[in-house]
């Protein structure tokens, strides 16, 4: 694992995000910690240790993503990995997940938390890949993970002896499948560039995105993110897979 490689991780001020940042300072990288509230990414990379600088980043807010990519390109030249981690399920406080998934139907899903949770989880990821794909391409080693979530995959969800086929909704299932295909489209423009890119769907882990109501721990979700953000220049590019390393339909 090269000692110098840059990395920025989307936030990562808590759950898979810092994990994540976690086990990649471990290995020798310097890790970009995005967070929106600066002081949170502090704290954060406190815990986190050295080779971990706190970035204020807001993936909804233009000259925020703008100030991060030239503060990454004034401090590091470039950029090798990017992990579009951040993201929401609802923008509402006063529901546990039972609760959401009764209010997020089709037929009665309010349209400003759809438009504020599609925000984060597709125009921002976007937003980011625009702003930080010149700096991913200065790499010789570039990797782009987006952090997605099995229920966006169609073909899973449309199966009705699925799990969580009743479950998939407007608001954060579909805004998963329209992350899955804005990815497709980055790794179609991206082929032959050298430029990887990977979606995984992380485990279900008990963090402020499932109202901490997840099953699995936060090193065990995050596994497959960290395996594949390891992956070197001569790693796989345009896979989809679980948190348990198996590939996943679109």
């Amino acid at each position: 694992m090269p000692t110098q490689r840059i990395a920025l991780v989307t936030g990562a001020n808590q759950g898979i995000g810092k994990q994540v940042a976690k086990e990649l300072v471990a290995d020798g990288v310097t890790v970009f910690v995005g967070s929106r509230d600066l002081a949170r990414g502090k704290e954060a990379v406190a815990d986190i240790g050295n080779g971990a600088t706190a970035l204020r980043l807001d993936v909804t807010d233009a000259a925020s993503i703008a100030s991060a990519a030239e503060r990454i390109d004034r401090e590091a030249g470039r950029l090798d990995l990017l992990v579009n981690n951040a993201g929401i399920s609802t923008t509402r406080t006063d529901v546990d997940m039972a609760g959401f998934r009764a209010l997020a139907k089709p037929s009665t899903a309010p349209l400003d938390d759809l438009r504020a949770v599609w925000e984060v989880n597709v125009f921002g990821v976007l937003a980011m890949y625009q702003a930080m794909l010149p700096l991913l391409r200065r790499s010789s080693e570039a990797r782009i993970v987006n952090v997605t979530s099995a229920l966006g995959s169609l073909t899973t969800v449309a199966d009705p002896t699925f799990a969580l086929h009743l479950a998939f909704e407007p608001i954060y299932g579909a805004s998963k499948t329209a992350l899955n295909a804005v990815t497709l489209s980055m790794m179609i423009e991206l082929e032959g560039t050298g430029i990887g890119v990977n979606l995984v769907s992380p485990g279900f882990a008990s963090t402020a995105l499932t109202n901490f109501q997840g099953t699995d721990s936060v090193e065990d979700a995050a596994r497959e993110v960290v395996r594949v953000a390891r992956l070197g220049q001569d790693g796989p590019t345009g896979t989809f897979t679980s948190w348990n390393g198996m590939t996943i339909p679109w």
